[in-house]
């Protein structure tokens, strides 16, 4: 029995990968086995960068929160923690939003809170 390459699936694997490398420096554009390892690292850092940009924005939110809090005389935790006393349920991203673009809103929220 003669032998079976299937070029047709190995040439569309080969292609894929190429095309996911189109743009890259030197020879991992265009040589598939340098190709292929760019590209897992590259997933790779996407996979990571996915999970980092929650921990970032958080961050962001709480730096956001604890400059608009200071400025009405009270620190981040102490803040947040009577914001979760007096049963007020907003997340740290429509606080951080309130205290960057609508001040006197988050000024009614501080006064509730107080």
């Amino acid at each position: 029995m003669p032998r079976s390459s299937n070029a047709v699936a190995s040439r569309t694997r080969r292609k894929k990968i190429l095309k996911m490398a189109k743009g890259y420096f030197g020879a991992r554009k265009n040589v598939y086995t340098v190709a292929k390892n760019a590209v897992e690292k590259g997933l790779t850092y996407a996979y990571i960068g996915r999970k980092l940009k929650k921990r970032n924005f958080r961050s962001l939110w709480i730096m956001r929160i604890n400059a608009a809090a200071r400025q009405h005389g009270m620190s981040y935790s102490v803040f947040m923690g009577k914001l979760s006393k007096s049963g007020i349920e907003l997340n740290r991203k429509v606080l951080a939003d309130l205290a960057m673009n609508h001040p006197e809103a988050f000024t009614a929220v501080v006064d509730k809170v107080k």
